[in-house]
């Protein structure tokens, strides 16, 4: 009997999308800037959803299938995910079950890249700079995060700051920056508190992660491995603590203005730092457990944000 051959399915490109991580993440960033715009401002709510729209269509085309379809094909090709005991991390796990091969892989991510470079030139040629420069900056983030000769997921603390953090603070402005032609103070404290939390909760992604990336060749020294490197076995939940005591900061800072706001979000800040201490780092089903946790108080955060502003 010959073996059924790999090919595009809608439950191979549901696997890889990971909607999960992108409504929690991406679509959360989206949220908290979109509902102040319908509650609190005089623009139409057709403008405002229409805009929603079309970054909602980019987030999952750009941080659901660009960015998992360049990331699975790193990690593939240097064996991390192949070793990754991970529920939720490890990949999209498309390689690994069969579902799709690296050929179709890197097609599709060709595809996908030229496809987007060319929106951002019909954008652009439209007067449409913002969309423009989103669907740069997305891809970018895809592209510098898994490929060579960037690859800056591979070095500490360099993949959240030069890849995920402007995509998603991006994102994260592009609603308010669009329809009222400037960034408001309370869009920018939304945006970053939002971007940093994506980055904590993608610092405990990559715990499970962390001995197969040390098998990694080339070695994927996430900023976790290099915690737990030069710190011990706690060193691996610094990277996430570090970013919430700076969410921290920025939350006082928006305490000036909006306390409401902030004491809701600090509050839930304050149970997500509790869940990291408390964390088995040796145990993949706890740390999954406490994963999902995150992702829904990082979504709690930023509608409670977009709504008390």
């Amino acid at each position: 009997m010959i073996p059924a051959q790999p090919a595009i399915t809608r439950k191979s490109i549901g696997m890889l999308l990971r909607l999960v991580a992108v409504v929690f993440s991406s679509v959360a960033a989206i949220l908290s800037t979109v509902l102040p715009l319908l509650f609190y401002t005089d623009l139409s709510a057709g403008a405002v959803m229409a805009v929603a729209s079309v970054l909602l269509i980019g987030a999952v085309c750009i941080h659901g299938m660009l960015t998992h379809t360049l990331n699975d094909i790193a990690d593939f090709q240097s064996g991390t995910d192949q070793y990754s005991p991970g529920i939720l991390s490890g990949g999209s796990k498309v390689l690994q079950t069969g579902a799709m091969s690296v050929g179709m892989l890197k097609q599709l991510g060709i595809w996908m890249t030229v496809t987007l470079l060319v929106i951002a030139i019909v954008f652009a040629f439209l007067g449409l700079t913002e969309f423009a420069i989103l669907t740069v900056v997305g891809i970018w983030g895809a592209v510098s995060y898994s490929l060579k000769p960037f690859q800056f997921a591979y070095y500490p603390f360099v993949g959240e700051w030069l890849s995920l953090f402007p995509t998603m603070l991006i994102l994260g402005i592009a609603a308010p920056w669009v329809l009222l032609g400037q960034v408001p103070v309370w869009t920018w404290q939304n945006a970053l508190i939002n971007a940093i939390w994506c980055m904590a909760w993608v610092m405990v992604h990559h715990i499970p992660d962390r001995h197969a990336d040390r098998r990694a060749v080339p070695l994927k020294q996430t900023s976790v491995v290099w915690g737990e490197n030069i710190f011990g076995a706690r060193g691996a939940k610094l990277p996430a603590m570090l970013y919430f005591i700076l969410i921290g900061l920025l939350l006082l800072w928006t305490a000036v203005t909006r306390p409401v706001g902030a004491i809701g979000a600090g509050i839930l800040l304050v149970y997500a730092i509790y869940l990291v201490i408390k964390m088995d780092i040796d145990d993949v089903e706890s740390v999954t457990n406490d994963e999902k946790k995150l992702l829904i108080l990082a979504f709690a955060t930023a509608v409670w944000l977009g709504i008390f502003v």
